[in-house]
């Protein structure tokens, strides 16, 4: 079985690599920066140094696959258009299961897409699925809610207090990265699937920002709490940090899926259900980078 893995060095990519290296899968990794793969992993796989923004290099790395698990990296670049970025590897992707006849391809995608517009860049993801579904091959797209990593900024968690542009008290699904890649790698191989599919995945439970401060506080030993950023200020440390107006534009416009009025279309369920929770990560990563780091 030839099996394309696109960000490999990624939170959910990784954990994909290794259950299908450790499932006897000696997967093709496309890397733009393969100096960072872990040695071990490199010597178990294919490796192809990919930037996968170029049509053609995406066409030949993919030849002869019989699954491809796509993750459209970010594009941080301060001109660029997040939406018109996921939108172009999109269609790469697309092109390439249509040409190169790829039976199954499992697309990470986000609570959100099913709005297809009016979700920042989340809006170039929904794309995705659209080209994805017009090929008419095995499509699963995976909608995945708010990553756990997302809170991982140690310096803040010092400083006791964790911030986002949500209310506090918006309960939304919140998910490990590694659960996503364990789902993304049963469904790449196992073979028995077929149309187009989307399913949601959810972790364990649906939080609110209090609850994740709450969570994270009794996990790392120190008080943290949390707090809501205005769309503004939410905008203004962006553009601080860097980001263009469209980029800027595309992350906060993803705000879109934490207000009250969103009603997402996958619902909770036995399927979409995850089992690691927020406090099991918080004490297995959060807790030793903070006493590793003083």
């Amino acid at each position: 079985m030839k099996v394309i893995v696109s960000t490999p060095t990624g939170h959910v990519g990784s954990r994909v690599v290794q259950l299908l290296i450790q499932a006897g899968v000696r997967p093709t990794l496309l890397a733009h920066h393969p100096d960072r793969l872990d040695p071990a992993v490199a010597e178990r796989a294919e490796v192809v140094e990919a930037d996968v923004s170029d049509a053609a290099t995406v066409l030949r790395a993919t030849r002869d696959a019989d699954a491809l698990f796509w993750v459209s990296p970010p594009n941080f670049q301060p001109a660029a258009d997040p939406v018109a970025w996921y939108t172009q590897l999109g269609a790469n992707a697309a092109r390439a299961v249509t040409e190169n006849r790829i039976g199954r391809t499992v697309f990470l995608s986000s609570i959100g897409a099913e709005k297809r517009s009016g979700a920042g860049e989340i809006d170039g993801l929904a794309r995705t699925e659209e080209y994805l579904d017009a090929t008419g091959a095995a499509v699963l797209h995976l909608r995945c809610g708010y990553f756990f990593t997302n809170v991982d900024d140690l310096d803040s968690i010092r400083d006791g207090v964790i911030r986002a542009p949500m209310a506090l008290d918006y309960a939304q699904p919140w998910v490990d990265p590694r659960d996503i890649g364990e789902i993304a790698a049963v469904r790449l191989l196992g073979p028995a699937w077929s149309g187009r599919q989307v399913q949601a995945v959810h972790g364990p439970a649906d939080l609110t920002l209090d609850q994740v401060a709450a969570i994270i506080s009794e996990a790392v030993g120190r008080r943290v709490r949390a707090e809501t950023i205005s769309d503004a200020a939410w905008r203004e440390s962006l553009r601080a940090a860097g980001f263009g107006d469209k980029q800027v534009e595309g992350i906060a416009g993803m705000a879109a899926v934490t207000r009250a009025d969103f009603v997402p279309e996958d619902k909770r369920s036995f399927v979409t259900t995850t089992p690691t929770t927020l406090a099991a990560w918080a004490q297995s990563y959060l807790r030793p980078a903070l006493l590793s780091t003083g």
